[in-house]
């Protein structure tokens, strides 16, 4: 036969099970944030006036997830999230390693050139951070993760803009795609797998002109064979 408890005792049980479970819970997830608090980030930032666009700026954990905002500078910022695989976030924090995480690094040329734009790359973990901004950079390993973000400033630039069109104008999605092939073909876009599921959506949809489709559809082929 059960055993009932009083309502008072049961009520105190319910009492010291809630609070055993809420202190569970904020244990776990306390657990769980420290290693993302400190887990190291890397962040690209460009301010370019009178360029388009006049500001960038990229951030990526060793997760691979990050946030990107990329705008005209008398515009409001507008970070989003977003993520990049495993495989080149790798690569980001390698080549950020040969450089030191940016402590005490000078990668500008030091010379009189064109203003390309004020670039910063920035390493943070745990409070640590260190930071090296440049004009131009002659150094191999800061050109190839300058050649990273700048492929993923083009990548994030083109999603924008394919959303946008097959959103508000459907005419001009064939524009979009064409651009989308140019820096493909250039091998601007460090992941052109990320474009894949615009790319299908417009081969497949009939309200979008037969060029569109079409050229949506061989760029998705040729991306999948890449």
């Amino acid at each position: 036969m059960a055993m009932k408890l009083p309502a008072w005792k049961f009520g105190g049980f319910l009492c010291a099970l809630s609070r055993a479970t809420c202190l569970a819970l904020i244990l776990s997830s306390a657990a769980i944030a420290t290693p993302l608090a400190d887990a190291p980030t890397i962040t690209f930032r460009k301010v370019f006036k009178s360029s388009y666009p006049e500001f960038v700026e990229i951030k990526i954990s060793q997760s691979g997830t990050g946030t990107c905002d990329i705008r005209q500078l008398d515009e409001e910022a507008n970070p989003y999230s977003f993520e990049i695989g495993s495989e080149l976030t790798q690569k980001i924090f390698e080549l950020a390693a040969k450089l030191r995480n940016f402590q005490g690094v000078d990668l500008d040329v030091h010379r009189r050139i064109a203003n390309l734009g004020e670039k910063t790359f920035r390493y943070e973990k745990a409070g640590e951070a260190h930071e090296v901004k440049f004009n131009y950079t002659l150094d191999d390993s800061a050109t190839q993760l300058l050649n990273i973000f700048e492929g993923l400033t083009r990548q994030e630039t083109d999603i924008s803009d394919l959303q946008r069109t097959m959103r508000y104008d459907h005419l001009g999605v064939n524009d979009v795609v064409q651009q989308v092939e140019t820096d493909f073909n250039a091998k601007l876009i460090p992941e052109p797998d990320r474009l894949l599921p615009l790319l299908d959506h417009v081969a497949a949809d009939s309200t979008y002109i037969d060029i569109a489709r079409n050229r949506a559809r061989a760029l998705a082929a040729r991306i999948r064979g890449h």
